[in-house]
């Protein structure tokens, strides 16, 4: 029984006055499922430790995208697939204005249970046509959404035309490694997983700079200052 009542998916496509309807990944598929929801935390507290072969806590995320991004009272930031809403939390213990996006309504609902502070809107939408205005937000925050997008590159240049000029781009991803595993879970049927090289990141944003970055086996962590 799910507590907190939350937007029934009708078609696959969220918010299709946006534009051309996007299909979802099969990645994205299994997010819409309660299930997926429920376990979705306890899988986000321990995964970078799986993935980068060291201790990696959450704690230890958020310090490291406090100390780069330097998030300040009042500022208003893009939660872009906030999943469980971690990053919003952050967010929100910063004092910003947070908009946590997702397209998975069970996904934000269990968000909304952990995450309580009243400065954080909570968006059903995917955020391949966001709809949402440009240059609104001081900063974007991507928690791995960047690997289950069906169009990466389409997300990255709706990230970049919602941030302000002068904003912060943080991105955290799984880059690619060439190894047997991401080329298996790259496959359609096997989750439509993409797994980019930073390199092609850092081009498909022209109007950003990376400022920060760091790699620790296959994660890595980005900032990008969006130009004046």
């Amino acid at each position: 029984m799910n507590p907190m009542p939350a937007p029934r998916h009708t078609k696959e496509t969220l918010n299709p006055a946006a534009g051309v309807p996007r299909p979802l990944t099969l990645a994205q598929r299994s997010n819409l499922l309660y299930p997926t929801a429920w376990g979705y935390a306890a899988w986000r507290a321990r995964s970078l430790t799986w993935l980068t072969g060291q201790p990696f806590s959450l704690e230890r995320e958020a310090a490291l995208f406090t100390v780069l991004c330097r998030p300040r009272p009042g500022q208003r930031w893009l939660d872009a697939g906030t999943s469980t809403g971690f990053y919003a939390g952050v967010l929100t213990q910063a004092g910003c204005e947070v908009v946590a996006a997702d397209l998975s309504a069970p996904m934000l609902a269990a968000a909304r249970r952990r995450v309580r502070a009243p400065g954080v809107d909570w968006l059903l939408t995917n955020l391949e046509a966001s709809g949402l205005p440009d240059a609104s937000f001081d900063g974007v925050t991507v928690g791995a959404a960047l690997n289950e997008t069906r169009d990466p590159a389409r997300l990255l240049a709706e990230l970049e035309r919602v941030l302000r000029p002068g904003g912060t781009l943080w991105l955290m991803y799984l880059a690619r490694t060439g190894g047997p595993l991401q080329a298996a879970l790259s496959r359609p049927a096997l989750g439509g997983l993409t797994f980019p090289d930073p390199a092609w990141v850092a081009r498909q944003l022209p109007g950003c700079v990376r400022t920060h970055g760091l790699r620790l086996g296959a994660a890595v962590f980005e900032r990008y200052g969006r130009g004046e």
